[in-house]
C-alpha cells in the first residue's frame, strides 16, 4: 500500500495499475471479478495476497472449489467449509467464520461457479453471494471472489452485481491482461468504466471506438445464459437416446439434485425410479432444489406398488398429479425478503428457540419473487377450481428414523372463487406451512432427535385432494392410516405381521388426529371383522359421529354430523359404511319419536366383509414393507364408483419406527393382585418388555379435576420440567384419561416434548370424572410413542381382569418439591416417587401386563 493511498484510507489491490482503473479498494468491499478462467482470477489473487500479508494484515482463505488452491502463502489462514452440505449449511459455516474473525479481516474466496456442482441452482449461488456480502460489508473487510463467465444466468449476474461493491470483468487476451470495470461502488471519474489495458503497474484506458471495438469483437459471447438445473435436465432427455449405462449415470445425477436424501432412502430410490420417473418429476417442478421427504415418500411407494404389486393390485390404485415446491424456493424467499440474519440466529444454539417466533411472524407476512409467483399461478391454473392440499415436505421428513409426524403444517385449500382469491388463499398455504418450520414442537422434535445442525430446508407437496363432490361437499368415501406391523394387539389370536387399519368417512383429518368424544374404526387386516375389546360403553360409543369435509359453498374445511353426510348427497351406497342403530331405534320407538329419530352406527361392515378393500390394504402394505425391509406407516383414501368398484390413493409413506414384539418373557403363572401398582390383560403397545422403573410420576384424578383449565395446562408444563429434570433415568408417567389430548376435561393436555424422556405411558380411567384412555392408534401421537420406544398401556379400572392401586404409590413420600421447586405448589396434584425394584413387565402371547 501507497502512502498516498493510505492517508486518504484506499487500500491497495496489490496492482498499481489495477488501483488506478478503481481509485482502490475501501474497507467494506466485495470485489467480483468475472473471468473465463480460475488461473486469471489466480493473477489478482495473488497480488492481493502478496500486498495484504506484507501490510501485516490477516487473510482467511475460504476452500471449496475444484481447481486447485489459490493460496498457498503460509501467512494465510486456509479454512476449508463443504458445500456438498448445502446452502444452508455453507452459508451458516461462512457467516459463523466470518463473525469469529471479527472487523477488518480480508478474505479471498474460491471461484463462486464450482458451488454449481453441488447446489446446481445458479439462484441459489446469488442468495449465498446476498447474505454474506451485506455480513462482510457490515464487518469492513474486503473479499474478493469471481465468477465464470458465462457460466451464469443474467439475473444471477445482476443480483451479485446490485449487491457487490466492486464487479470487474478480467480478459486475458495474447498474453495481455484488461480489466474492464462494471460496477465501482462510490467512486468516479470520466473514464472509470472504460476497459484498461494492466501492463505492469500502468493502466492504459482505452478510449479510442476503434480500439474499444476491435477487443470487444474478438471477446467470446454467449447469449443469454439458461440456468444450470434447467440445462442438466436438457442433458439427462437427451440420455434417453442413450445406451443403458449412460442413462443410469444421468439418472444419478437427477436424484442427487431432486431427491437426495438419506443413504437408505437414496438406495431405495435409485432400485425403483428410472429416467424417465425423474424427469417426469422435474417437470412438475416448482423452483429448483429438493422435493423432500413426503414427496418422495409418496412417489417411491406409488412406484414400488406399479412395479412390485403386479395387474391385479394395479387395478385398484388412483392415478395422481401432484406438483412440488423445490426446497430453494424456501430459501429464496427467506434471503429476497431480507431475514436472513434473523436466520443465521436462530441456526445457533442459543438462538434456536429464542428467534424462531420472531421468523415465524416473518415467513406469515413475505413477498415471493415474480418467477415463483408465475409458476404458481401456472400451477393454479392446471389445477382449475379441483380441491388442493399444501403439505410440508422437508429434507428430513418421512426419512428412516425421522417421521415429524404431524410437527409440520398441511393447509387445505378449497380453491373456491375468483383466479385473484385462489391465488390468495394458495399463497397464504404456503407462508403457513413455511412458519410451521419455526413451530415449538417442531423444534422440541428436532432438538430431541439431535437434529439441531442438520439442514432443514423446507420443500412442499402440492396434491389435489383425493375425493368428489357430494353435494354442496368434497371429501373421499374413506380415509385413513395403515401400519405393516400391528403393535397394538388386544388379543393372542391377532397375526402382528397382517398389519392394521385405522378408518374414517370424509377427509384422513380424524385419522390422524385425536378428536374429542370421536373414535376411528380400528381393523386388523388378519380379521377385519374383529371388535377391539368394549369399555364402558356401547358400540356406538367408540365410533365415528363427525365426518371431515371440504364445503365448497363456504369455500372452507368443515365438519359434519354422521347423520347428515349419510343423509346428504353421498355418491355411494350408505350402507356400505354404516347401519341402522336397532338399540337407538328401539329406544326412539318406545318414547314415540318413531323413525324420524333415526340414527346410524359407522362400523364399515359391509366394506369389510363384501369388498376386497382389506385384501388390497393387506397387499399393499406387505408389498410397501418388504420393498422398505422395514414396517411402514401409510395415510391412503378409498373412492367407490357408481359400479361399486373402487380405487386407493396412497397420499404418503414412511418408515414405521418400531422396535418389534421382541423377545419373549416368562411371567409367572399366579400373581398377587395385592402387590401389583397394576394387573391388566391387553391395552398395551411395545411387545415385551421389562421395564426397570426408577421413578414414577403420576397426577392424582380428583385433585387435578378440581383444578380450572389454565391450572390444568400448567399441571403439563411441570411435567415438561420433570420430563428435562429426570432425563437419563427410566420413569413411568401415570395419569387419568388421554395423554396429549388438546381438552384439558379429557386428561393432560402436555405436548410430546413433555414427554419424551419417558420410558412408560400409563393411562387409568376415572369414569366418575369422564377421564378414559384412549391410544388413538395410527395417529400423530401414536408415531411419536412408537418413535421413542415408549411403552404404553391402559388401564381401565373395574374392568374384569384389571387391578389397580394407584394407593402403593400415594403412600410414598413426594419428591416433586425436591426434584422441581418451582412445581412445589402443584405437589397435591403431582406426585413423583422413587421406585427402586418396581417394574413393569409385558408378555405379547399371553397378553398380560404387570407393574409390581
Amino acid at each position: 500500500m501507497t502512502a498516498a493511498m493510505a492517508a486518504h484510507g484506499r487500500i491497495t489491490t496489490g496492482s498499481r495499475g489495477v488501483d488506478t482503473v478503481i481509485d482502490g479498494l475501501r474497507l467494506g468491499d466485495n470485489v467480483v471479478w468475472q473471468v473465463d478462467a480460475v488461473d486469471d482470477y489466480r493473477a489478482a489473487v495473488d497480488a492481493f495476497v502478496e500486498a495484504t500479508l506484507t501490510g501485516g494484515r490477516r487473510l482467511v482463505y475460504v476452500r471449496f472449489g475444484d481447481h486447485e488452491p489459490l493460496v498457498d502463502d503460509p501467512r494465510a489462514v486456509r479454512v476449508d467449509v463443504d458445500a456438498s452440505q448445502g446452502f444452508e449449511r455453507f452459508a451458516t459455516d461462512v457467516h459463523e467464520l466470518v463473525a469469529g474473525e471479527g472487523p477488518g479481516v480480508f478474505y479471498v474466496f474460491d471461484a463462486l461457479t464450482d458451488l454449481l456442482r453441488y447446489w446446481h441452482s445458479d439462484l441459489m449461488i446469488g442468495n449465498f453471494f446476498k447474505v454474506t456480502c451485506p455480513f462482510l460489508y457490515e464487518l469492513d473487510t474486503i473479499a474478493y471472489f469471481a465468477l465464470r463467465r458465462d457460466e451464469h444466468t443474467f439475473g444471477t449476474v445482476a443480483s451479485i452485481r446490485e449487491t457487490t461493491q466492486l464487479l470487474l470483468d478480467l480478459y486475458r487476451i495474447d498474453g495481455r491482461t484488461y480489466v474492464h470495470p462494471l460496477k465501482v461502488w462510490q467512486r468516479y471519474s470520466p473514464t472509470m468504466f472504460f476497459p484498461n489495458l494492466i501492463t505492469g503497474d500502468d493502466a492504459v484506458c482505452i478510449t479510442a471506438s476503434a480500439e474499444a471495438a476491435e477487443l470487444f469483437s474478438r471477446l467470446r459471447r454467449s447469449g443469454a445464459r439458461r440456468d444450470p438445473w434447467a440445462i442438466a435436465f436438457d442433458r439427462a432427455r437427451d440420455a434417453l437416446e442413450l445406451p443403458e449405462h449412460a442413462q443410469h449415470a444421468a439418472a444419478l445425477s437427477l436424484m442427487r439434485m431432486v431427491i437426495g436424501g438419506s443413504s437408505r432412502m437414496s438406495e431405495l430410490a435409485g432400485r425403483y425410479f428410472t429416467l424417465e420417473d425423474l424427469l417426469s418429476i422435474a417437470s412438475r417442478e416448482v423452483g429448483t432444489g429438493l422435493i423432500g421427504g413426503k414427496s418422495v415418500g409418496m412417489l417411491l411407494a406409488r412406484r414400488i406398488l406399479e412395479h412390485d404389486g403386479g395387474s391385479r393390485l394395479a387395478r385398484y390404485l388412483e392415478p395422481h398429479d401432484s406438483y412440488y415446491l423445490g426446497s430453494d424456493v424456501f430459501y429464496t424467499y427467506i434471503v429476497q425478503n431480507g431475514w436472513w440474519p434473523i436466520r443465521a440466529r436462530q441456526r445457533t444454539r442459543e438462538g434456536f428457540h429464542a428467534h424462531a417466533p420472531e421468523l415465524r411472524e416473518k415467513l406469515l407476512h413475505g413477498v415471493f419473487p415474480t418467477n415463483i409467483r408465475e409458476q404458481f399461478m401456472e400451477m393454479l391454473e392446471y389445477f382449475g377450481q379441483s380441491p388442493i392440499i399444501v403439505r410440508s415436505s422437508s429434507l428430513l421428513e418421512d426419512d428412516f428414523g425421522n417421521a415429524f409426524a404431524g410437527k409440520y403444517d398441511s393447509v387445505w385449500c378449497v380453491n373456491q372463487g375468483t383466479p385473484e382469491e385462489r391465488y390468495k388463499a394458495f399463497e397464504n398455504a404456503v407462508r403457513q406451512v413455511y412458519a410451521s418450520a419455526m413451530s415449538e414442537e417442531a423444534l422440541d422434535y428436532r432438538a430431541a432427535r439431535g437434529l439441531v445442525d442438520r439442514d432443514e430446508q423446507m420443500a412442499i407437496l402440492v396434491q389435489r385432494v383425493s375425493g368428489d363432490q357430494h353435494g354442496d361437499d368434497y371429501y373421499p368415501h374413506l380415509a385413513g392410516v395403515g401400519n405393516s406391523q400391528n403393535l397394538y394387539i388386544w388379543d393372542p389370536s391377532v397375526d402382528a405381521e397382517a398389519g392394521m387399519v385405522r378408518l374414517v368417512l370424509g377427509l384422513g383429518t380424524r385419522a390422524v388426529d385425536r378428536t374429542v368424544g370421536d373414535y376411528a374404526k380400528i381393523v386388523c387386516l388378519d380379521d377385519p371383522l374383529r371388535l377391539p375389546p368394549m369399555s364402558y360403553g356401547d358400540e356406538k360409543k367408540y365410533s365415528q359421529r363427525g365426518v371431515d369435509v371440504l364445503s365448497l359453498r363456504e369455500n372452507t374445511w368443515r365438519s359434519r354430523g354422521l347423520e347428515e353426510v349419510l343423509a346428504g348427497e353421498l355418491k355411494a351406497d350408505p350402507g356400505l359404511f354404516a347401519r341402522v342403530d336397532e338399540a337407538a331405534a328401539s329406544r326412539a320407538r318406545e318414547r314415540g319419536r318413531g323413525e324420524s329419530a333415526r340414527s346410524h352406527l359407522l362400523d364399515f361392515r359391509r366394506v369389510l366383509e363384501e369388498t376386497e378393500l382389506p385384501a388390497v390394504l393387506r397387499d399393499v402394505l406387505a408389498i410397501l414393507s418388504a420393498a422398505y425391509e422395514h414396517p411402514v406407516d401409510v395415510e391412503f383414501t378409498v373412492n367407490f364408483r357408481a359400479d361399486g368398484s373402487f380405487s386407493v390413493n396412497v397420499l404418503q409413506c414412511r418408515p414405521l419406527q418400531t422396535r418389534g414384539v421382541g423377545a419373549p418373557v416368562a411371567m409367572p403363572e399366579t400373581i398377587d393382585p395385592g402387590s401389583c401398582v397394576f394387573l391388566s390383560e391387553g391395552r398395551f403397545m411395545g411387545g415385551n418388555v421389562r421395564i426397570p422403573l426408577d421413578k414414577v410420576i403420576a397426577v392424582r384424578p380428583a385433585e387435578y379435576l378440581d383444578l380450572d383449565q389454565r391450572d390444568r395446562y400448567e399441571v403439563a408444563r411441570h411435567i415438561g420440567r420433570l420430563n428435562s429434570a429426570l432425563r437419563g433415568e427410566s420413569v413411568m408417567l401415570l395419569g387419568p384419561g388421554r395423554w396429549g389430548t388438546t381438552t384439558p376435561a379429557l386428561g393432560v393436555p402436555v405436548r410430546f416434548a413433555e414427554i419424551s424422556t419417558m420410558a412408560v405411558l400409563a393411562e387409568f380411567s376415572a369414569p366418575g370424572a369422564g377421564f378414559m384412555p384412549e391410544l388413538s392408534y395410527g395417529s400423530h401421537f401414536f408415531q411419536d410413542l412408537v418413535e421413542a420406544g415408549i411403552f404404553y398401556v391402559a388401564l381401565f379400572d373395574g374392568e374384569s381382569g384389571v387391578t389397580f392401586r394407584p394407593e402403593l404409590l400415594w403412600d410414598r413420600p413426594n419428591e416433586l418439591a425436591v426434584i422441581s421447586p418451582e412445581s412445589a405448589r402443584l405437589s397435591h396434584v403431582l406426585h413423583v416417587v422413587s421406585t427402586p425394584g418396581l417394574q413393569v413387565s409385558s408378555d405379547v402371547a399371553t397378553q398380560r401386563v404387570v407393574c409390581r
